[in-house]
């Protein structure tokens, strides 16, 4: 590896510390050099704060470097921002910061960069490499991307199974597979996703709650498909903690933490659109076999993340998903679970 690409490596691991943090804003990292010297670094920490390079410049400052900015290349994972919005311009910013240097990992597909930043600084003078690590940068951000490009949430699967295939009782009595680590991994999922959905059944049969409880980070937006609103009041879901969107065919309205949201019965196609409109950048489907099954037949998915207990063996019960054009990525034990993680080919 060379060194450029040790420091755009750096720049992606510290735009990953911001995972849940940052949404709809993409993730960023920000890395001054100066003669080989790492002289500030920073990356975009929470929504509506101070972008990466903001942060990676002020660090430089602090570490009494300022006098070296000016002498310095930044490197910098995604296209610096060309408008104001919660933050005047990071372009800006170089350009005024007098970096003659800027390495930058993907273009931002925003409609209001995309290319613009990029052009900002060049017009000012500054000497501009672009595609430096760009698949890692993209892929930092495929929640960003699919939303902007392809005008839906980016969508997770996830389901755990048994030995044999089966992800819960026949008679729909809930089936505790995975083991505590493998749980916590599954609630740390859930900080880094702007939603969880589930359907009908799953929030009947098995009450969740839906919360991230066993990691630190937020919990994500609620959603629930009850297109006839057969959903009891007294359900974990409906008890007003974190915002929930109720999607059903019946009724428009919002009841401070509840929100009902009308679609058509039984259209995946307008309930994707639903939460695109809603700006909902990615969500985690941890509904039942049913609703899992129907996103992939539609192709509908991005990612499947599938835990399976290789010891655990039940006679009858309910059969997994069948994962349909998904490529194995990679996959780890957890004890006696099985993580595997798929990415649909496109």
């Amino acid at each position: 590896m060379n060194v450029d690409s040790r420091y755009m490596h750096r720049c992606i691991e510290l735009a990953g510390r911001a995972a849940g943090y940052v949404a709809p804003n993409p993730m960023v990292g920000a890395v001054l050099v100066h003669a080989g010297r790492v002289i500030g670094e920073g990356w975009h920490e929470r929504y509506g704060e101070a972008h990466a390079e903001v942060n990676c410049i002020n660090n430089a400052k602090k570490q009494g470097n300022e006098e070296l900015i000016s002498k310095s290349t930044m490197y910098v994972s995604l296209e610096p921002c060309a408008h104001y919005g919660k933050t005047p311009p990071c372009a800006d910013l170089i350009v005024t910061s007098k970096i003659p240097s800027v390495v930058i990992g993907c273009r931002d597909p925003f409609a209001e960069v995309n290319g613009k930043g990029i052009e900002k600084l060049r017009a000012a003078g500054v000497e501009v490499h672009v595609g430096l690590l760009e698949n890692e940068s993209i892929d930092l951000n495929k929640r960003v991307f699919t939303f902007h490009k392809e005008k839906r949430p980016y969508i997770i699967l996830k389901w755990a199974e048994t030995a044999n295939g089966k992800i819960g009782h026949a008679n729909g009595e809930r089936l505790y597979i995975t083991n505590e680590i493998s749980n916590r991994l599954v609630h740390r999922w859930r900080s880094e996703e702007a939603a969880i959905l589930v359907g009908t059944n799953t929030a009947l049969q098995d009450d969740p709650l839906l919360t991230n409880r066993h990691w630190h980070g937020p919990t994500p937006l609620r959603l629930v498909i009850d297109h006839q609103l057969r959903l009891p009041q007294d359900l974990k879901l409906m008890n007003g903690e974190v915002k929930t969107i109720i999607f059903n065919s019946k009724k428009q309205e919002e009841q401070r933490n509840l929100v009902y949201h009308k679609v058509k019965d039984r259209n995946l196609e307008e309930l994707v659109q639903a939460m695109y409109e809603l700006k909902i950048q990615s969500v985690m489907v941890e509904g039942g076999s049913k609703l899992t099954q129907s996103f992939i037949d539609a192709g509908y998915w991005d990612e499947a993340r599938v835990l399976r207990n290789r010891s655990m063996v039940i006679d009858a019960g309910i059969e997994a998903p069948v994962l349909d054009k998904g490529e194995l990525e990679s996959r780890m034990e957890i004890g006696e679970d099985e993580v595997s993680f798929f990415r649909r080919r496109k």
